[in-house]
């Protein structure tokens, strides 16, 4: 990636560059220059959380029994959000997308996740398959799918911003 298209998307992300910038030009400390006290005393400091939206959230609520299965992907796609806060988006979807991978999802009766299948790998990005993937386990269980019609499978298209950030097209639907 050329050093243009990384400034480009520091700018997109919101980074100033007056940061790096001066950053970059400050002189180095001495080596027996003490070092400054840390603002926040060591056992309160947070490790940093990665930014793939795998952030843990509270146990769901049971599912719902789907009726239908245009049901059963709507509610599959509300959990998919809610066990995903800081790593979907909702509202309009951008005009230029990141990746979209297509998902389907096998399930067992009781709705928990039998087998997930990959229908479309995107040109760019492949590691959203991963997200995708890790984001459909995590909402599981989908609800008991026992009386609706088999094969108990339904298809998942996942739309990633440049944010690494997703929205299931279900509810676009």
């Amino acid at each position: 990636m050329y050093f243009t298209d990384w400034l480009a998307r520091l700018r997109r992300l919101g980074i100033p560059m007056t940061g790096l910038v001066l950053g970059a030009c400050s002189s180095p400390m001495a080596p027996d220059a003490p070092l400054p006290a840390p603002a926040v005393p060591p056992a309160q400091v947070t490790p940093p959380r990665p930014a793939t939206g795998a952030e843990p959230v509270g146990a769901l609520p049971l599912p719902a029994t789907p009726r239908s299965w245009a049901e059963a992907r709507h509610q599959a796609a509300q959990r998919l959000v809610a066990a995903h806060p800081g790593g979907t988006y909702l509202g309009q979807v951008p005009d230029v997308l990141l990746a979209i991978p297509v998902l389907e999802v096998e399930l067992n009766a009781d709705g928990s996740v039998r087998r997930i299948e990959v229908l479309r790998y995107p040109r760019q990005a492949r590691d959203t398959v991963k997200i995708a993937t890790d984001a459909i386990r995590r909402a599981a269980p989908y609800g008991n799918v026992s009386r609706l019609p088999r094969p108990w499978k339904f298809t998942e298209t996942f739309l990633f911003d440049d944010a690494r950030r997703f929205k299931p097209r279900t509810l676009d639907e």
